[in-house]
């Protein structure tokens, strides 16, 4: 397994080879001193271990697919599942394979760059889909890209699956949570979108001002404000530490972990729209280029 870390004047950045994961982010406080704002093991090998995918790159379709697979251009297509849902790509998705690392800058808004080729009908899915994710320092900002290409048509749903974490206490309750999200997917028992969308304003799941997450422990899937490139904010008072989140996505899964303190903030495209014709589309067609786009500001204040 191979580690790389960049750094500049506000953040390092250590990622591994092994699903492209994101294993340390430190983020320099006004103090001098650094702070991980991400859950993860401090043993590389430990990963091949992890169930909670703690930092990883999920795909090729993140979130859940219903009805065992799609239909694709006519053709249906058959996908691992459990229990009548296919999650995170299949039994080994993109988070259990070791990436290839391209490239990696040490310049200004230095970078990493990984890829992976996912081949015709892996976990069921069609389509020979080469990946790539950079990870690039700007400032005090950490942006994700994730790129596709495939040469058959095909579904395709990338993000990243970190725990963040911005102070030292052992619970996230008393963090504040804000999401440019007037909506969510309703979603049935076994956490699949039923299509129905509702407003969230005035009930468990308004996060539209700043509040604290409390006890509730979440897995949302929440839609983006149009016109909002900002979609979430999370800020705690113990370090000081904001955290805001910006996408091209139009959907934000928010999962909170009932294990470990830690709160994924998944930018991507609607669960199970290969199944929801309504939903946005979810094919990459060849000749087309999938891009993921995401932004994690930090600041810290007084």
């Amino acid at each position: 397994m191979k580690q790389v870390t960049i750094s500049n004047k506000f953040i390092t950045l250590m990622v591994l080879d092994y699903g492209a994961t994101i294993q340390k982010l430190l983020v320099k406080g006004n103090d001098g001193n650094y702070t991980n704002v991400v859950v993860g093991y401090n043993h590389p090998s430990r990963y091949r271990l992890d169930d909670n995918i703690l930092g990883a790159s999920v795909g090729r379709y993140a979130g859940r697919i219903s009805k065992g697979g799609f239909e694709l251009d006519k053709e249906r297509f058959h996908l691992y599942q459990e229990d009548g849902v296919h999650l995170h790509g299949g039994k080994e998705g993109f988070h259990q394979k070791y990436w290839t690392i391209d490239e990696v800058s040490t310049e200004d808004n230095p970078f990493i760059k990984l890829s992976y080729k996912s081949k015709h009908l892996e976990e069921g899915y069609p389509g020979n889909l080469t990946v790539s994710v950079t990870y690039r320092l700007m400032n005090n900002a950490l942006q994700i890209i994730y790129e596709g290409t495939t040469d058959r048509s095909t579904v395709i749903n990338l993000t990243n699956h970190s725990y963040f974490k911005l102070d030292s206490n052992p619970y996230i309750d008393e963090c504040e949570l804000q999401l440019n999200c007037p909506y969510r997917l309703e979603t049935n028992e076994d956490l699949l979108p039923t299509g129905d969308i509702i407003p969230v304003r005035k009930s468990e799941f308004d996060f539209l001002l700043p509040k604290k997450i409390g006890v509730q422990r979440l897995d949302t899937i929440f839609i983006k404000d149009i016109g909002n490139e900002k979609v979430a904010e999370l800020h705690s008072n113990t370090s000081g530490i904001s955290m805001k989140v910006y996408t091209n996505q139009p959907a934000i899964v928010i999962y909170t972990s009932q294990d470990f303190p830690g709160i994924c903030f998944e930018t991507q495209n609607y669960p199970d729209a290969p199944n929801q014709p309504d939903f946005p589309k979810s094919v990459l067609r060849p000749g087309d280029i999938y891009n993921n786009i995401s932004i994690f500001k930090f600041d810290i204040k007084q």
